[in-house]
């Protein structure tokens, strides 16, 4: 079909609803008070979850807020009105209550006009795809027959002879969920897709559902297409005579089978274009990842994907950046899933030939800015900053990688370096034309500003400190991790740090020799530096590990690597395990590790805070904001996804556009419209970069900068944020002296080794 022209008549959503749970000892008994409870209500949705699915949330620890909320029972429908005032959809659920004999105070029943309890308990039935497509068990699920639909008088019944059709074909337990308003039912099987058994019980399962289906005056597809999948069946439930008449009707708009080939009419089989099947022969690569969840398999890690979509969305959550600021499925979670697939070759006929080469991978993997959003928003958790480093990793093997590798890549060892003279390295790296042919060979983009040096790093300030180190077995010893951007760039940050945890009885250690967690390898695809970078760093720490010394993280994304990336880099080193069970966020420590008398200093004022990508993705921000609460914070944590910088991402030559455009999608407007006396909290250095850089007007603190002048009693009333102490750009005078010296001094150097060749 061809639409040229269509209108929309668009339905106001009434502002008010209420939900009505109500619990069954099974999904069928459900099924069967479906058309008793449409005889008394027409609700806006009526949905349905089984104990098979809350099951599975359970042994995952996910939604568990919304199982704990739900009546008893083993299967639950949920019941929503909307309407334009609270007293009308409260009486709409009242009402059915006393129509079909029940009691609000029933133990199996649950009644909520609260919209925050009401999201939490739909989530649950929300949830259905996520959890039932990536069981705990580790079997793979599989759609095939997901979109099923009777009329909902019929429901139980065949939802009777369906599940005996699964105990039949040895399809154990498939969760059955969906739309029991409409008669629509949800479920993933776990069919055997990688044998040529299974390809034929998976086809005989099909025609004999099908046959099922159409027996009780039902529909393939209730809520989908048929489309490929399903549309070899279509003469079960139309018959052979009008799907014939589809094709004649086809052929006079369509004489030479343009549009939807293959689909519908001269179907192709349900088992001729599967993503598995019997001759999928995917490459098994060994990796630098151990993907210790998905069985040590690049493969299986990719197949983690299973098109929910997501990813699309246009607000809230993490994920997708990219795709929010492009619009481009390419651009999305599951887009790049979906060519790291075909990049496997799985098949003869795979899209993709050139395997780890590949351009068309890198091209779209080159705007993922390796936030980890999907790792914790994707509901069947796709990693794909974790895939995009492996994956750069096997591409840019015995070659030359490009500039921004080297130059930001191995931005901790440049720090490093920068100490033999901060004032001369800023000074060069924002002297006019220098500056700009410097960010050319260093594949920086021209509209990024240098980062500016500290005069005195966080270490050099900490040596200069009087007093021996703690021991290591002492219980109350931290080890304060001096990261690379909190050391060279925010020390600022790492001091305030050190007076808070002081203040609240603890001893503060912190390592003077070099360290690093190997961030910025890890997400430019430099996999084997960093695991030799983690494992000197390891050697340094071994004291503190081998005594349980707490490891307190002030940046985020690096307490992130020692939880998630560096367990999965070097899953055999137990130190690694002892690390990534030791280390904790700054507010982790002081919420769940500080004596019980001690008590953060009162701040009383509104806050608006940035979450950091890789905090909301691995360590959560309960603790912060449990720190917050205490510290009396009226803290509104934005919901406005990714600032856009990521780390090197926005740092990048090509990649100042995407960045910004993630960044004015929701973090800057909303810090440009905070209150001027409002505290502007933001752990992370990418985030603080981002807000100072992006026209706001405004600075953001570190949440120990904020708990450090609050302890010292000169946090203002207004723009607190001017405190904020961060290293200054050179000035005018010496950035142009610099461009004017370097060239002469660089003449000098040439001779000097002219002299000594």
């Amino acid at each position: 079909m061809t639409v040229l022209r269509a209108e929309l008549d668009l339905v106001p959503v009434p502002p008010y609803q209420s939900l009505l749970v109500l619990g069954y000892d099974d999904i069928c008994a459900a099924a069967d008070d479906v058309p008793r409870l449409l005889e008394h209500c027409s609700p806006t949705q009526l949905e349905a979850l089984d104990g098979r699915m809350a099951q599975l949330m359970r042994e995952e620890g996910a939604y568990l807020d919304s199982l704990n909320i739900l009546p008893r029972g083993d299967s639950w429908l949920m019941v929503q009105y909307s309407g334009h005032s609270q007293e009308d959809v409260d009486e709409q659920a009242h009402a059915l209550l006393r129509a079909v004999g029940r009691d609000e105070k029933d133990a199996n029943i649950a009644f909520s006009d609260d919209p925050e309890r009401e999201q939490k308990m739909l989530k649950a039935r929300e949830a259905g795809l996520g959890v039932t497509a990536r069981p705990p068990d580790d079997r793979e699920t599989w759609e095939g027959w997901e979109d099923s639909a009777v009329p909902p008088e019929r429901l139980g019944d065949y939802l009777r002879d369906l599940k005996g059709l699964f105990q039949e074909f040895d399809y154990d337990h498939p969760s059955l969920y969906g739309h029991f308003g409409q008669g629509c039912v949800h479920t993933r099987i776990p069919f055997g897709l990688r044998t040529a058994e299974g390809v034929a019980d998976f086809r005989r399962f099909l025609e004999r559902a099908a046959d099922l289906v159409t027996s009780y005056g039902g529909s393939l597809s209730g809520e989908h297409g048929d489309g490929q999948a399903r549309g070899e069946l279509l003469t079960r439930m139309f018959g052979e005579r009008l799907v014939t008449a589809f094709g004649e009707l086809k052929a006079l708009f369509d004489p030479d089978d343009r549009m939807n080939p293959g689909k519908v009419v001269r179907a192709q089989p349900v088992d001729g274009q599967l993503r598995l099947g019997a001759d999928w022969r995917p490459a098994t690569p060994d990796t630098h990842f151990g993907f210790p969840d998905d069985e040590h398999s690049f493969t299986r890690a990719v197949l983690r994907c299973v098109g929910i979509g997501n990813c699309r969305s246009h607000s809230g959550g993490v994920m997708c950046p990219s795709y929010r600021a492009t619009r481009e499925e390419e651009h999305s979670t599951r887009g790049r899933a979906r060519l790291l697939f075909e990049m496997l070759d799985g098949h003869a006929d795979s899209a993709i030939r050139d395997g780890w080469r590949s351009t068309a991978v890198r091209d779209a993997l080159d705007l993922c800015l390796a936030c980890k959003g999907c790792k914790s928003d994707c509901p069947t958790g796709v990693d794909m900053a974790t895939l995009k480093a492996e994956f750069l990793a096997h591409h840019y093997e015995g070659r030359p990688r490009p500039a921004a590798h080297y130059a930001l890549g191995w931005l901790p060892l440049w720090a490093r370096l920068s100490r033999a003279a901060p004032s001369l390295v800023n000074s060069a790296l924002h002297a006019p034309g220098l500056a700009r042919a410097g960010k050319l060979l260093a594949g920086v983009d021209g509209a990024r500003a240098a980062p500016v040096f500290a005069e005195e790093s966080f270490v050099q300030w900490w040596r200069a400190r009087d007093g021996e180190p703690p021991d290591p077995a002492d219980p109350r010893t931290v080890l304060l991790w001096p990261d690379t951007f909190t050391t060279y760039f925010h020390p600022a940050v790492g001091r305030a740090a050190v007076r808070v945890l002081e203040d609240a009885g603890f001893r503060v250690a912190v390592p003077t020799e070099p360290v690093c967690c190997g961030l910025t390898w890890i997400s430019t695809g430099q996999l084997d530096t960093a695991k030799r970078v983690l494992r000197r760093t390891l050697g340094t720490l071994a004291p503190y590990l081998e005594a349980g010394t707490p490891v307190v993280g002030l940046e985020p994304s690096c307490t992130a690597v020692f939880r998630a990336d560096a367990p999965e880099l070097l899953p055999a080193d137990q130190d690694v395990q002892r690390l990534a069970g030791q280390v904790r966020t700054f507010a982790e420590q002081l919420v769940n590790h500080a004596p019980d008398d001690w008590r953060p200093p009162r701040l009383a004022r509104r806050a608006v805070v940035q979450t950091h990508c890789h905090q909301h993705a691995v360590m959560k921000d309960d603790a912060d904001r449990a720190l917050m609460e205490r510290a009396h914070l009226d803290a509104d944590v934005l919901d406005e996804g990714c600032c856009g910088l990521a780390g090197n991402f926005g740092f990048e030559r090509g990649h100042h556009e995407v960045s910004m455009a993630v960044a004015e999608q929701g973090v800057l407007p909303a810090v440009r419209g905070a209150a001027p006396d409002s505290l502007l909290l933001a752990d992370g250095f990418s985030c603080r970069t981002q807000i100072e850089e992006g026209g706001t007007g405004r600075r953001a603190l570190h949440l120990a900068e904020a708990l450090a002048f609050a302890l010292d009693g000169n946090l203002p009333s207004d723009r607190p944020e001017r405190l904020a102490d961060r290293p200054s750009p050179p000035s005018r005078a010496a950035r142009w002296a610099t461009a004017a010296a370097l060239p002469a001094g660089a003449a000098l150097g040439l001779r000097l080794l002219r002299r000594r060749a």
